[in-house]
């Protein structure tokens, strides 16, 4: 059974920037072969998809993050990167990654808090 851990989230100003990190544990889940995703929920929202990386390595943002946001994977940690920058208040939300095909069972997620 795959357990996804994020972390990375904080408390960052308008302009800031985090990276947030998703490792994916479990012997039978190489995100290699996975279309992978990180996803975010912010108060009273459905939970979105704000990007993806195939396991070619081809990426996808939504738009609302397109040019700000970067994902990218380290297959031989097993593990998703998000690096965020020029947030917005707007991006305050809970930020997960999993599977964009076949999802398995959500981590805990990791808080993004943008203000001043």
């Amino acid at each position: 059974q795959v357990q996804f851990v994020e972390s990375g989230g904080g408390l960052v100003q308008p302009g800031g920037s985090l990276t947030l990190s998703c490792a994916a544990s479990g012997r039978s889940f190489n995100i290699n072969i996975y279309t992978m995703g990180w996803y975010r929920q912010a108060p009273g929202k459905q939970r979105e998809l704000v990007a993806s990386i195939t396991s070619g390595g081809r990426t996808n943002y939504s738009d609302s993050v397109k040019g700000r946001f970067t994902i990218s994977r380290d297959n031989a940690k097993n593990t998703v990167y998000l690096q965020m920058n020029s947030l917005k208040p707007e991006d305050t939300a809970v930020y997960y990654c999993n599977a964009v095909i076949n999802r398995r069972s959500w981590g805990q997620g990791t808080q993004v808090t943008v203000s001043s």
